[in-house]
């Protein structure tokens, strides 16, 4: 049965990886292992197909074989939500009616790069929500580093207010605290819908943005049970507790945030730890210096340490 996501999901959605072998095929195993890795962590939900999960560089059939597989490892436990985004609307429907066919629980998409004024942005997003059908949920991601594409608080909540299947967003703008704030307090109104709001940008600002009242957090940071506890504590309250287990963590935050290297980390942090067999980054894409790899090790090595001081 289909677990579809809703205008109030919350928690964390994790951003999942897409593993390769050596060669750059789909590692299906490794898939499996990444499934119960995330759902042992105690997410509540997953994105794939992201622009960490590298979907550009996956063929269509490719990327319904990932999807396909992740959808049944997952078996309904939790929401997945299938990223989509592409150059034409043709090849997203398809993908769209594969995936929710076999069990996804909406589709994430984000603007083509060409959407440079308010009126693209809406006329565009308008149109995906006709050619996918208004049964299908849809999560926009905001995530101007990387799409170089600007919305504007008033044409994103215009865009909320003229399309109601649009009910989440991924919210990765930066600085965008004072945009979280404003969409926050004008959604969920007699004029607009409320709308869930997931954070990502590596959860850089993940205390502050849950504090500006984010919904929790939509991001691929390689310890997805620090997104899961630092979102418990806060959701019960225990707001120092959440920053105060998020501070021992910042450094290895702060270093997957590199932009054009965070991937090869991430992938790196999960093939250490037992979840991925290769780190592969499909090419073109980083590859991690001898360097890299010895502060990796050091700032893991630090991580360790901290959390054990922590539980004493």
């Amino acid at each position: 049965m289909t677990n579809r996501f809703d205008r109030h999901a919350q928690g964390v959605y994790i951003i999942a990886a897409t593993p390769f072998a050596e060669d750059g095929s789909l590692d299906l195993e490794s898939t499996d292992r990444m499934v119960d890795f995330y759902l042992d962590c105690g997410v509540t939900g997953m994105t794939i197909l992201g622009i960490m999960g590298e979907a550009p560089k996956l063929s269509g059939e490719e990327s319904a074989q990932f999807a396909t597989r992740v959808l049944d490892r997952v078996a309904g436990r939790v929401p997945v939500i299938v990223g989509v985004s592409g150059a034409g609307l043709d090849p997203m429907k398809a993908l769209t009616d594969r995936v929710m066919a076999a069990g996804a629980a909406g589709v994430m998409v984000a603007p083509m790069p060409s959407l440079q004024t308010d009126a693209q942005q809406k006329k565009y997003f308008a149109q995906v929500c006709q050619t996918l059908g208004p049964d299908v949920p849809i999560c926009l991601q905001d995530y101007p580093m990387t799409t170089k594409v600007n919305f504007s608080t008033e044409t994103l909540l215009d865009i909320f207010r003229d399309n109601p299947q649009i009910i989440m967003l991924k919210h990765e703008d930066w600085p965008g605290l004072n945009k979280l704030d404003r969409m926050r307090a004008e959604t969920g109104s007699d004029q607009i819908d409320r709308i869930s709001i997931l954070v990502g940008n590596a959860a850089l600002f993940l205390p502050q943005e849950l504090q500006r009242g984010a919904d929790g957090a939509m991001t691929g940071f390689a310890y997805p049970e620090m997104l899961v506890e630092v979102v418990r504590r806060h959701q019960a309250g225990d707001v120092d507790g959440a920053e105060d287990l998020f501070d021992a963590y910042l450094p290895m935050v702060r270093y997957e945030q590199q932009l054009g290297l965070g991937l090869a980390i991430r992938k790196e942090i999960l093939h250490r730890r037992g979840v991925l067999a290769s780190p592969k980054v499909r090419a073109p894409g980083p590859v991690m210096s001898a360097a890299d790899h010895a502060d990796l090790t050091r700032l893991m090595a630090r991580l360790d340490q901290k959390l054990a001081a922590l539980d004493t």
